[in-house]
Order: C-alpha cells, then sequence, then structure tokens
C-alpha cells in the first residue's frame, strides 16, 4: 500500500471431471439471490461467475471482504506488505501485478487506483455485504482496463427491511488483535438507511508490523417501487502501520518475526462518496452512479546509510456510469441489449523528498452487449459485445532524472467478447468465452520504465471452455483458460537496476475445478484447484516460467451445520511453489517453499448472543508467499492466531 516492491493446460483432465455451467447453477444454488449480469440485477450470473452469499460469509466467519473472497471464493491472495488484512488477490496467476490484472467493484463503482497499489478491502463492512460475484477471465468489454485476470464485485444490501435491526461484534486474539464492530438498519415505508463503525488493531506477527484502522460507512436509499431506487451512500477510513520490511532467507529462517526497519511507518485515509439511481420505463432500465474518492497516503522510512525519507501524495477520482437495458421477450426467447459510458478522472499531488510526480489520466469509453436466451428446449444463452475506450496522460516530475516536464499522451484500445452456454442434457452444460481484453500503465509503472516514451498497452487474447453438471446437493464446475499476451507490462529487475517495461509475448493458461457436496444434511464440502502455467512463449526467455505464480492452488472447506445453534467450519490450503520476484531467467537454485495452511471456526448461539473461537494456520506453519529477490525479499507470512469472539443481534 505504501511503496511498491520491486518487480498447457491439460483439456483431457479437466473434462475428466463433473461439472456444472453458470446457467444450471445459477438456477439451481441461487434461485432466491439477486445478482449482477451485465451491470443491471438479473436471476442469470454471468456466464462463468462464482457467486459469495453473506449466509457463506457469516457461517465462515469471515472478519473482512477480502478474507471472505479468499476462504470462500478459493482466490489465492499473498500477505500484505504493511500488516493489513488486504491480502493481494491474485486471478489467474499475475503474480505482483495481480492487482493491475483485476478490476474490484463495489456497487458497480471502481475501486481499482492508478497506481501499483492493492485494493483496499478492509475498509467495506462485512455486515453490509449482500453477495460477492467473482468472474474469472478477461471482462474488458463491461469493465474496461485492467480486467484480463477477471472481476470482483461487492454488492451491498439493496436495503433494510421494516424495523431496526442491528448487530454488535467483538473480538480479541493473539498478537493483541482487537476488532470492534457495530451496525444498524432502518427501515420505514419507501425509506431504508444503514451505517456501520469498526475499530480493529493489532500487533501482528512481526516486530514493528502493528495495524491500526477505524472506518466508518453509511448510507440512505428510497424505493419508489415498482419503477426504481435512488440512494446516497458515504464511506471513511484512517489505518496507520508499521513497516517491517523484507528479509534475507537466513533472516528468516533464524527469526522470522524480526525487522530491519525498526523505525518506518506509514498511514491510508481514504473518504468515499456515491450516489446512485435505477429507474424503469416499459422495457427500459436507465441507472447511473456517480462517485467521488480521495486518498491520502504518508509514509517514512528511516535508513542509517540515506537517512530519513519522507513521502505524500493526494488522490482524487471521480466517476460517472449511466447505462441503460433494453429486454424484449419473443416466445421462448429473451433479448437483453446494454449499452453505456464510463467516464473517469483521477489526479494526484506529490510532496515528497525525492518525487513531484502530479499527474492527471482521464478516460472515457462506450460500451454495448446483446445477449439471447432460449429458454427451451436447451435453455442456451449467446452474448456478444464490445468496448472503445480514450485515456489521456499528463504527467510531470521536475525531481526526476532526467526531469519530465508537462508530459502528455493519449492511448485507445478495443475490446471484444463472444460467449455463450447451452445444457446439453438435464443438469449437464458447456460454456465458452472468447474475446480481447487490455490495460494501460500507471502512473507509478510509467513514471520509472524502462523507454522513453510512456509503456504500450498490454493486450490479451482469452479464450476460456467448461462443461457442467450437478444440482445443489452436488454440483461441480471445470474451466479451461488461456490469455495470450501481448506487451504484457511488468516490472523486470533484469534491466539495469530494474525497471517497469513492456514483456516479450507471454501466456496463462490452465484449468479450474470447484465442486461442492451436501450430506448428511448438517454437513457440506466445497474444494477449488487452480492449475496456472505462466510462461514467455517468444523472445530470450521463451518457455520460462513467469516469477511468483504457484502452478497449483487447492482449497477445501468442511461446514457442519445441524440447525441447533451450533456450527462449524474447517478449511485448508495447499500453494505449490513459486519462482522468486526477480528469477526471470529461471536461474535460480531455489524456489519459494509450497506451504499449507489451516484455519477453523466453532460458534454457538443462545438466543441472540453467539459465541465463536475461531484459529488462523492452525499448524504454525513458518512460510512466506512475498519474495522479491533469490533467497532475499522476503514478506513472511503471519503464524499461529487464535480468537474469540461476542456477537450480539438486535
Amino acid at each position: 500500500m505504501f511503496a511498491a516492491a520491486p518487480r498447457r493446460a491439460p483439456l483431457a483432465l479437466a473434462c475428466a471431471f463433473v461439472l456444472s455451467a453458470p446457467y444450471a447453477a445459477a438456477q439451481d444454488t441461487v434461485p432466491s439471490v439477486l445478482i449482477t449480469g451485465p451491470r443491471f440485477p438479473a436471476q442469470a450470473a454471468p456466464i462463468g461467475a462464482t457467486v459469495v452469499t453473506a449466509e457463506q460469509i457469516r457461517s465462515a466467519g469471515a472478519t473482512d471482504v477480502n478474507q471472505a473472497i479468499r476462504k470462500i471464493g478459493g482466490v489465492f491472495g499473498r500477505q500484505s506488505l504493511d500488516g493489513s488484512p488486504d491480502f493481494g488477490l491474485d486471478l489467474r496467476g499475475f503474480g505482483t501485478n495481480s492487482a493491475q490484472n483485476t478490476v474490484v467493484l463495489v456497487d458497480g463503482v471502481r475501486l481499482n487506483e492508478n497506481e501499483l497499489a492493492h485494493t483496499v478491502l478492509s475498509t467495506i463492512p462485512v455486515d453490509t455485504v449482500e453477495r460477492i460475484e467473482i468472474t474469472r477471465g478477461g471482462s474488458s468489454v463491461l469493465y474496461g482496463d485492467g480486467a484480463t485476470g477477471g472481476v470482483i464485485n461487492i454488492v451491498t444490501r439493496r436495503g433494510g427491511s421494516a424495523g431496526t435491526h442491528g448487530s454488535l461484534f467483538a473480538e480479541a486474539g493473539r498478537f493483541d488483535h482487537r476488532d470492534l464492530r457495530a451496525s444498524i438498519t432502518h427501515g420505514a415505508g419507501p425509506w431504508s438507511f444503514d451505517a456501520a463503525v469498526a475499530d480493529r488493531s493489532t500487533d501482528n506477527y512481526r516486530d514493528n508490523n502493528k495495524y491500526e484502522q477505524a472506518s466508518f460507512s453509511g448510507g440512505l436509499q428510497y424505493a419508489y417501487a415498482p419503477n426504481g431506487r435512488a440512494g446516497l451512500r458515504f464511506e471513511s477510513s484512517r489505518s496507520d502501520s508499521r513497516l517491517p520490511g523484507s528479509l534475507t532467507e537466513a533472516q528468516f529462517l533464524a527469526i522470522p518475526t524480526q525487522t530491519k526497519t525498526p523505525k518506518d511507518f506509514g498511514s491510508l485515509d481514504t473518504d468515499r462518496v456515491t450516489a446512485f439511481v435505477e429507474h424503469r420505463i416499459g422495457a427500459f432500465e436507465l441507472a447511473a452512479e456517480l462517485s467521488h474518492r480521495e486518498r491520502e497516503v504518508t509514509s517514512t522510512y528511516v535508513s542509517t546509510q540515506f537517512g530519513t525519507s519522507a513521502s505524500r501524495y493526494e488522490a482524487e477520482q471521480t466517476q460517472f456510469s449511466p447505462r441503460l437495458r433494453h429486454t424484449l421477450d419473443f416466445g421462448d426467447k429473451r433479448n437483453e441489449f446494454v449499452t453505456g459510458i464510463d467516464l473517469i478522472r483521477w489526479d494526484r499531488k506529490v510532496t515528497s523528498d525525492y518525487s513531484a510526480g502530479d499527474a492527471r489520466q482521464d478516460s472515457k469509453a462506450f460500451y454495448l452487449r446483446d445477449e439471447l436466451r432460449w429458454n427451451a428446449p436447451h435453455n442456451a444463452r449467446l452474448a456478444v459485445g464490445g468496448r472503445h475506450e480514450r485515456f489521456e496522460k499528463d504527467y510531470s516530475d521536475p525531481l526526476a532524472f532526467p526531469a519530465v516536464l508537462g508530459e502528455h499522451r493519449k492511448q485507445s484500445l478495443n475490446a471484444w467478447t463472444v460467449e455463450g452456454s447451452i445444457d446439453v442434457m438435464p443438469q449437464v452444460a458447456v460454456f465458452a468465452k472468447a474475446g480481447r481484453s487490455y490495460r494501460i500503465a500507471n502512473i507509478d509503472e510509467n513514471s520509472y520504465r524502462s523507454t522513453l516514451d510512456v509503456l504500450e498497452p498490454q493486450t490479451s487474447r482469452d479464450l476460456e471452455l467448461g462443461v457442467s453438471a450437478g444440482t445443489d446437493a452436488r454440483k461441480a464446475t471445470a474451466r479451461v483458460f488461456r490469455h495470450r499476451l501481448t506487451n504484457e507490462i511488468y516490472y523486470d529487475p533484469t534491466i539495469g537496476f530494474g525497471a517497469n517495461t513492456n514483456l516479450d509475448p507471454t501466456r496463462r493458461q490452465g484449468v479450474e475445478l470447484e465442486g461442492q457436496a451436501t450430506f448428511a444434511d448438517a454437513w457440506r464440502l466445497t474444494g477449488s484447484w487452480q492449475y496456472v502455467q505462466a510462461e514467455f512463449r517468444d523472445g530470450p526467455n521463451a518457455g520460462r516460467e513467469m516469477v511468483l505464480v504457484p502452478k497449483h492452488v487447492v482449497t477445501a472447506r468442511l461446514a457442519w451445520t445441524p440447525g441447533d445453534g451450533q456450527t462449524a467450519d474447517i478449511g485448508a490450503q495447499w500453494v505449490d511453489s513459486q519462482r522468486y520476484g526477480n528469477d526471470f531467467t529461471n536461474g535460480c537454485s531455489t524456489r519459494i517453499p509450497s506451504f499449507t495452511t489451516i484455519d477453523a471456526r466453532y460458534a454457538r448461539r443462545f438466543g441472540p448472543w453467539e459465541v465463536a473461537v475461531s484459529g488462523l494456520n492452525l499448524a504454525d506453519r513458518q512460510y512466506y508467499s512475498q519474495a522479491f529477490s533469490c533467497r532475499d525479499g522476503i514478506y513472511p507470512s503471519d503464524g499461529r492466531q487464535l480468537k474469540l469472539s461476542l456477537r450480539f443481534d438486535f
């Protein structure tokens, strides 16, 4: 958050599994859950999507949105560098640039930063989340820049039920962990409001790694049924972090909790306000969000060699996203046409001992998508779409070497998609997606680049095939995917002292499997396996593996809900070994070791009260998922943590 770190899929195997397609699964597993289609509420899930419900989040005991995405959604996450719970989320093996290849939204508002920073999700009150939709693979038609890995859409509650409801939550645990939360909702006729406050702190596993955060979220909605709704939401957070820095392999093996930077620290303050409206006129639906976000980041680094350096920057982002949907029924068919525009302006002002890199970026996008559905005899869907987006970048840094004064660039990009699904027999379906996605270099990448001009846009040809079967009681989903990237934007440490550059052609390809089974009424088993080959496909490193990408990630969870006030949940994740962050030539004699982590939770309810005990990394495994140099640049992950919580619902 405070500093940028340097930085043949077997189809036969996939087809051997029993699968469940998005269209069939959406009908069987979430019939009562209104999910998001092409940026509008819909009953059919986006093709290939995974939906995490509020009930699943609650039963698993996830204390924040990031944890819910990892524990329940099966998304691989890397330990944060600043002690926050905002792990780096990686869809489809994009390593240290995973945040730049995954779009994260809250109620349709883009949270991604135009910097080398992970999206902050810890400020979103987990009790306000209605569902989380995870769409893997290229999604630039609807979501634009940086959606090659996929999209994570967090949807908050659409309005409170009649009356007043709320909860109080307190948790304490190892490493002086403390988490206090309160939330309330009230509904009266067409009006509803909600508010949530949270205060958390922890010393974390390592020395000089204390983290503190206070946040507030509140919203007001007016539903003028049956035509639509409108509302306003405000969110604010303040966080402070001590920064422990990285270790060498020898230091990690000796004392993994130690720090080499005992005086480094930073802070992050964010404020976001969003206004939205949805309105229906006959077969037409109109919707729009207008949001404004302000972000202030400070950091101080103390070195015996270079002394003290400090930086502070303020960033603002304003987004306006109006759109329209038209639906038409004829016979057993339904056609859905969606079009819209996205207008985003981002500004940054920097005050630093080593940089004055002020920047601005404007983007203007137009997109459209048309989907046709046949209800009989095969429940088929076919969708096509396209997007055009134009970017204007301004950058100036008189302290750079050489100095940059008044740099202005324009870039335009196009995306397209063709996707569909069809039931080949009852409860068995196949689906496919093909398209083109893109991303452009952010301000940090362009300010420390390998070329005189700005970096070229990154483009990807995306392909996904899947097959499916099953009901809610027993189902599985499998996908085979491939992304052929041109001009991938990445930090290459082998260029001089290191620089951001456009890599030689690369690819990501692999298999994703998901499954679940309910048995003996009270037991539910879920699991996922991701296999990714990330490698260069041309140039001097052709055939060599990309760095910081595990080939295999396996996640399994077992939940027990007997219905007598007790619940229990246990999960395990195994992550394969990875190349160190600078090992582009694959010449390092060792790799980041593989690791397995286990977490569990047991809760008992007594009327409105719930008492729970939970644990993370129960085997107390000493491991790391962040390491930016061969046997060096290591950021140790957390040790065993036990927590006790008390919750009161009213």
